[in-house]
């Protein structure tokens, strides 16, 4: 059974062609379009990571992530924010408990490594 990710992107663009990344490299993609989306989708589908992107619509990464991080069932869910804000978000992100900060524009090529990094433990 392929190992879930859950891709969290409000432009829909990154959002497909991380989707396609993600199932060519072997994982099952799950998409939501904003943090609320997200916890939502969290929530039922249980996933082995979360890609978050920090600012959305409705709820923004920085909340949904706090919101699952102290969820008892979800908060050992590893989750790396992806941002274009560079440093600016830097320090917030570590605050709330993202595992990782991860750039964009996205390297696509480092895309399999960050998760097999991540999803070779869980």
């Amino acid at each position: 059974m392929a190992k879930k990710v859950l891709i969290v992107e409000d432009v829909a663009d990154v959002l497909m062609m991380m989707k396609i990344l993600v199932q060519a490299h072997g994982y099952e993609p799950i998409v939501a379009r904003d943090g609320y989306e997200a916890l939502q989708k969290a929530k039922e589908e249980r996933p082995d990571i979360i890609l978050m992107d920090l600012m959305m619509p409705i709820m923004d990464g920085f909340t949904a992530t706090k919101l699952i991080s102290q969820d008892e069932e979800l908060k050992k869910i590893p989750i790396l924010a992806i941002t274009a804000y560079g440093n600016a978000c830097l320090g917030r992100a570590m605050e709330i408990g993202f595992d990782e900060v991860i750039f964009k524009p996205l390297e696509f090529e480092n895309l399999k490594p960050l998760l097999n990094q991540y999803l070779s433990n869980s």
